[in-house]
């Protein structure tokens, strides 16, 4: 008797999506993957591949102008060639596109493109197809939300998906939202040239971040020639001639060339059969899922921002692979959230992972702390960095890592050695025994471990 290949079929082709048609793949199934936007989907082809590569531009950028105090002598400030900088980044986008086209077509991965709907728990519709599958995966991601009052027409009132096609650098750019993406960009810009105002409701920029961090990057905004509006909630923008008006919720305006809106994101799942697969939503509007990706319905499974789990990339994948490693029946454990390492690409950039500090100051958790600057770092000096820090924070018995903050150039790869402390359950010691290269950034991380066992007296 000759056993039926497991039938998979996957809502969306972005990384939630395109990294589980991957591991179905391997494991023997049979897998097909609808989507109508293009393999990598808002991640690859405009959100995180696309802001990356002109952050990666502002900060050669920003290089470049400080080169003076590392002894470079030049002929004057750089400029930016607009045309070149967003050509590049769409072919860059595309390219990386065509990659995830040809790694799942090498792994017999059947792809349909067009807009996909459920239209039962066991089936998918597409391109006047009806697909049987033993499980469905969604992965439909998030869009940008946008203000009533503020609709994007993709030339001056813009969503950052829609900054690729500008012609320019923005001259005058008001940045509302002060959240990740609008800190990115909004740093981003300023060190394009652009004169920027960041618009922000809150009491500071990056609100829901390590506190130390956000206050570090907001007096690096201000040092920059950034114009930060705290406590000042957009109410309306508006076209003007050839500018912007946005207008504050106290009858404030702030006017400039162009306004990018960066307010948050909301579900991406309007009219693809969730009512008819009996799949719920939550009270934001978030398709519900358990810690292995599970839905409501029986065989429907779902990942990424579609979900609302922690909006990155890694966590989409993740949620994507374990839902495939479940349905197909392989040993898998549930998400993890408190070992996920997130960063912020503004400069310095920021990268967490674990215990936060928020925590330990609301007394949820006990933790000793210990902040080490990094101008005190000599790799730093030789650079010309004074701006960051990175923080451990310990088990006040054991000294096991529960978490840790890098606020440095490249903290996104810095991180990863906190990262292993935490998932390895590593201690002070463990982490300050380890050697570091001297000089290097790195080191402030064993540095910092050292520092924590002069105040972990139980450790082994």
């Amino acid at each position: 008797m000759t056993l039926r290949r497991r039938r998979i079929a996957i809502l969306g082709g972005g990384p939630g999506g395109y990294e589980a048609a991957l591991v179905a793949a391997q494991l023997g199934a049979d897998v097909t993957v609808v989507d109508s936007d293009g393999l990598g989907g808002a991640c690859v082809l405009t959100d995180c591949v696309p802001s990356k590569a002109l952050i990666e531009t502002s900060n050669a950028m920003a290089l470049l102008n400080r080169s003076a105090g590392l002894g470079i002598a030049s002929g004057g400030l750089a400029t930016v060639n607009a045309a070149r900088l967003y050509h590049r980044i769409t072919d860059l986008a595309r390219a990386q596109s065509a990659d995830i086209a040809a790694r799942l077509a090498a792994e017999g991965v059947r792809v349909i493109t067009a807009a996909g709907r459920l239209v039962g728990p066991r089936t998918l519709q597409a391109a006047g197809e009806e697909i049987e599958a033993d499980a469905i995966l969604i992965a439909t991601g998030a869009m940008p939300r946008v203000l009533p009052d503020a609709e994007p027409d993709g030339e001056r009132i813009l969503t950052w998906r829609q900054l690729y096609d500008l012609t320019e650098i923005p001259r005058d750019l008001i940045v509302v939202g002060s959240g990740v993406t609008g800190a990115e960009f909004a740093g981003g810009y300023l060190a394009l040239g652009s004169r920027v105002t960041l618009v922000s409701s809150r009491d500071r920029v990056l609100p829901q971040e390590d506190e130390d961090a956000a206050s570090l990057i907001e007096d690096v905004f201000r040092r920059r020639g950034m114009t930060v509006l705290g406590h000042s909630r957009a109410q309306a923008v508006r076209r003007d001639q050839d500018g912007v008006v946005v207008t504050l919720a106290d009858g404030r305006t702030v006017t400039g060339s162009h306004c990018l809106l960066t307010v948050g994101m909301i579900p991406r799942i309007e009219g693809i059969g969730l009512d008819e697969a009996g799949v719920k939503v939550d009270q934001r509007g978030f398709i519900e899922v358990d810690r292995v990706s599970r839905t409501s319905a029986p065989g429907v499974y779902a990942a990424g921002d579609c979900t609302g789990v922690l909006m990155l990339a890694s966590v989409a994948a993740m949620q994507g692979r374990i839902a495939m490693w479940h349905s197909l029946g392989e040993a898998v454990g549930p998400l993890r959230l408190g070992h996920v390492a997130a960063t912020i690409f503004t400069d310095p950039e920021i990268a967490t992972v674990g215990v936060t500090q928020r925590a330990v100051t609301a007394g949820e958790i006990s933790a000793r702390v210990q902040k080490l600057p990094l101008v005190t770092n000599p790799r730093a000096k030789m650079a010309g960095l004074t701006d960051g820090f990175v923080k451990l924070l310990t088990s006040p018995g054991t000294g096991v890592v529960l978490g840790g903050v890098v606020v440095a150039p490249r903290a996104s790869e810095l991180i990863l050695a906190v990262s292993v402390a935490v998932e390895q359950r590593l201690t002070a010691e463990q982490v300050a025994h380890t050697f570091a290269v001297y000089p290097s950034l790195s080191g402030s991380i064993t540095e910092a471990a050292r520092k924590l066992m002069e105040f972990t007296p139980d450790a082994p």
